[in-house]
């Protein structure tokens, strides 16, 4: 088992005995009927990736490669065009259409609009020991211009450290059974992207940290909830790490040092020893 999925048996069991109930919810399942949710506020997740603590769950099928495509979305090739987003195979925005075929003035375009990206790998080659190296989707210009989903994931701080990139990953809310939670698609990606700058700036990735200031579990979602406690009891995750022969997943970027970031597709991309346990599980979305 993942050390992934021991945080995520750790943060279910504290929303289900020590979470509170929002009131008039924003987000509605398809049918109309408002999405509660149980939140806490105030997860901090960590992960030395160095030390193969990669960041994905095993007690449900994650679809990692299509969250890699998506941050690809976000900020290789950055777009809030749903269509532009289909030929990257990642269609799970179309609910979040604003009636232009866009999610609006958000994520990827707000990326491309500030160069996010690139000035964040000049700032790491130019002076790799400054302070200020930060990429924040949450632009107030942006969230005025135009309707749409205010971005979850909206600020990355990173640090070098010797040898090592760290970064830290900042989430204003999260749907911790389908996105945001311990080895969920939102610490793949962002451990991915981790990869990433590594590589493209000659760094090694280090420390992966994420921080969910308000992680919920929705009302239909619960009984999942209580499954994955089950698996997790089926398989022992709460016990000791053992033998050095356990084969833990790992997800391996296959690119040179000093790369161009560009140049990176899923395809390079190989994870390791991962055997998700099964059936899968579907979840409602709160829209």
């Amino acid at each position: 088992m993942t050390k992934a999925d021991r945080y995520l048996v750790d943060d279910i069991n504290n929303i289900l005995e020590n979470g509170y109930k929002d009131e008039n919810p924003r987000p509605k399942y398809e049918d109309g009927t408002p999405a509660y949710t149980i939140s806490v506020n105030h997860v901090m997740r960590k992960y030395d990736l160095s030390e193969g603590e990669f960041p994905i769950s095993t007690l449900r099928r994650q679809a990692w490669k299509t969250g890699i495509r998506e941050i690809f979305t976000i900020y290789q090739k950055p777009t809030n065009v749903l269509s532009e987003m289909a030929d990257m195979k990642v269609t799970w925005w179309n609910p979040w259409d604003i009636g232009d075929g866009t999610i609006g003035q958000r994520y990827g375009a707000t990326v491309k609009r500030y160069d996010l990206l690139n000035n964040l790998i000049a700032d790491i080659k130019k002076d790799p020991y400054g302070r200020r190296k930060i990429m924040s989707l949450w632009q107030e210009a942006d969230l005025r211009e135009t309707p749409g989903l205010a971005p979850c994931a909206f600020l990355t701080i990173w640090n070098v450290r010797g040898k090592y990139l760290d970064m830290v990953m900042v989430q204003r809310s999260g749907d911790m059974l389908t996105a945001s939670g311990a080895g969920g698609i939102n610490e793949i990606q962002y451990a991915a992207l981790l990869l990433m700058v590594a590589r493209t700036t000659g760094y090694e990735a280090g420390v992966f940290t994420h921080f969910v200031a308000n992680e919920q579990i929705y009302d239909r979602h619960i009984d999942n909830a209580h499954e994955l406690l089950r698996r997790a009891d089926e398989a022992g995750v709460m016990a000791p790490v053992s033998s050095e022969g356990d084969k833990i997943p790992n997800l391996i970027l296959n690119k040179e040092p000093g790369c161009d970031i560009t140049s990176i597709t899923v395809e390079d991309f190989e994870m390791q020893n991962y055997e998700p346990m099964q059936p899968q599980l579907t979840f409602e979305l709160g829209i």
